[in-house]
């Protein structure tokens, strides 16, 4: 999934800080030892919830990182991961192999709504551009990371080993406001992207930031119990447990839940209803499968 700020990774880096007070670092087996056939090296390096912040987060605003997301017990990890250690290897530092295995730290596949390992998550600026799932042909994954560095590299300015590019200097306004997001002044950049929007309405990195911030910053402010407490007859309820649950990275199931709310209301609560869902539907590539399948789904509660 291509949904930026998707992912609450601040309750991580909380839990890191903690226990680097607490306890050293638990040893954690992986399904090929890094560098020891020469395929991995500085390029794989594997990661608990201990150092997850450092070597995930904070590392992914200078270069592309790529996470597998592994278990012991699963044999297409072990199909995987030496296959995403030769291709880290071989990038020259363009990109780095971060391996979490999911038993040794639950809360790092918890935070990327892992459902079946292994799982393979690309992080830019701090936040997941892109997924895939399963065992995959290398030719395959090539082409997945070439088309990441295309429609992302612009936002990894130091990648190490990276060949310069001819590509524009960015617009300052929009430097200035992603600097602003990152230092975690919220409010202070959607000011700046609504600023820029309003004098550019189609600047769509803007509205696509502005939209993805409007989202986490509503649905961090909800209950979490909302989800198994919300009245089937409360659309507001039930539009925060949709929140809730996206933000949880279910979007089918947070999908369905505004679609239920559709079919059970009319007039003015079933087009608030349908309007909220279509702004959820923004918020991903409109090819995503659970996008397509929501929109089917749609289309019967309507009609």
């Amino acid at each position: 999934m291509a949904m930026a700020g998707a992912v609450d990774l601040s309750v991580l880096k909380e839990r890191a800080e903690a226990q680097r007070i607490a306890e050293s670092r638990p040893a954690s087996s992986s399904p090929q030892p890094s560098g020891a056939d020469g395929t991995g090296g500085g390029a794989v390096i594997d990661v608990t919830e201990i150092d997850f912040e450092e070597q995930i987060v904070q590392r992914s605003l200078q270069q592309l990182v790529v996470v597998d997301l592994w278990a012991e017990w699963s044999e297409p990890s072990h199909q995987l991961s030496p296959t995403l250690a030769k291709l880290a290897g071989e990038s020259g530092g363009r990109w780095v192999l971060a391996r979490v295995n999911v038993d040794v730290s639950p809360r790092i596949a918890q935070a990327f709504g892992v459902q079946s390992v292994p799982m393979v998550i690309a992080l830019v600026g701090g936040q997941p551009v892109a997924a895939f799932n399963g065992a995959q042909p290398e030719a395959e994954i090539r082409g997945w990371l070439d088309e990441i560095f295309a429609k992302a590299g612009h936002l990894l300015p130091e990648v190490a080993g990276g060949e310069p590019t001819d590509e524009p200097e960015r617009d300052p306004r929009m430097v200035a406001a992603e600097e602003l997001m990152n230092s975690g002044d919220i409010d202070g950049a959607l000011d700046a992207y609504r600023a820029i929007l309003a004098l550019e309405p189609d600047n769509v990195e803007a509205k696509s930031v502005i939209g993805n911030l409007e989202f986490v910053t509503r649905a961090q402010a909800h209950d979490p119990a909302v989800v198994t407490n919300a009245e089937p007859g409360d659309v507001d309820a039930q539009l925060a447990a949709a929140d809730v649950l996206l933000l949880g990275q279910r979007p089918d199931a947070a999908f369905d839940r505004i679609i239920e709310v559709i079919k059970l209301t009319r007039d003015e609560e079933r087009g608030r209803a349908r309007a909220r869902l279509l702004e959820l539907f923004e918020l991903f590539d409109p090819a995503e499968p659970f996008v397509v399948a929501a929109r089917r789904k749609l289309a019967t509660a309507l009609y």
